[in-house]
Order: C-alpha cells, then sequence, then structure tokens
C-alpha cells in the first residue's frame, strides 16, 4: 500500500508542526499526506497553487491551450439543476435548465445523477 503524499513541489518547506517528523536529534520537515480536498492531490490550498505556478503552463501547453473563445448559444446552455419546493423538509426537484432562456424541462432523482444522461431536445 502506497500513502498517498501531497504534491506540492514545495510542502516538506513549510514549517509546520504536523510536518516535522523523526525522533528529536534527527527532525526533519516533510511532506503532508494529502487530503479529500482539492482533488485529492494537495494537503492545503498553498500547496495546490505551489504546484499551479511551477507545472500549470506545462499542463496547459500539454492538453491544449484555447486558442478561441467559447459561446454559449440556446442550444449548449443546458444544465442539470435542482431546487426545493416550499416548505421544510420539502423534496428537490431536478430539472434541466437552459441558462439563457430559463426553461425548465423536468428530471427524476436518477437522470440527474446519472452523469452520461443528456437531455433529448427530439431535433
Amino acid at each position: 500500500m502506497s500513502l498517498k503524499f501531497c504534491q506540492g513541489p514545495n510542502c516538506h518547506t513549510y514549517t509546520t508542526q504536523d510536518r516535522l517528523k523523526g525522533t528529536k536529534p534527527n527532525k526533519t520537515y516533510q511532506t503532508r499526506r494529502r487530503s479529500n480536498l482539492l482533488w485529492d492531490l494537495f494537503c492545503d490550498t498553498r500547496c495546490t497553487y505551489d504546484w499551479i505556478a511551477t507545472y500549470g503552463t506545462r499542463a496547459v501547453d500539454h492538453f491544449g491551450r484555447t486558442t478561441k473563445a467559447n459561446h454559449l448559444t440556446e442550444d449548449n446552455a443546458w444544465v442539470k439543476d435542482y431546487n426545493y419546493s416550499s416548505g421544510w423538509g420539502s423534496e428537490r426537484n431536478y430539472v434541466y435548465l437552459n441558462k439563457i432562456t430559463r426553461e425548465q424541462r423536468p428530471l427524476t432523482e436518477q437522470q440527474y445523477r446519472d452523469s452520461n444522461y443528456t437531455l433529448n431536445t427530439g431535433e
């Protein structure tokens, strides 16, 4: 079983008590275990920003830079959303919402939670 260490390039240089490990004459600052927060890769936001400052440009170059503006149109503005009906303890109402026209189409909870489900517009 491998330990899950923070990916921040400078994590071991920050002087916090939880990074200080070892016996008295041989204590050193060590990289922390990563947390469940922050994409499950980093122990805190400081290490996240260190990684972005060090490797962000290379990552964008590797995965592809945006070279033209993206446009939100009526056709691609559909998102899954929910709202609560009035009253304490009420259930959620799941909908597909068009962020431009504000049109709503009902969804079931199962459709809402299914990451592969898309709106069938009948076109």
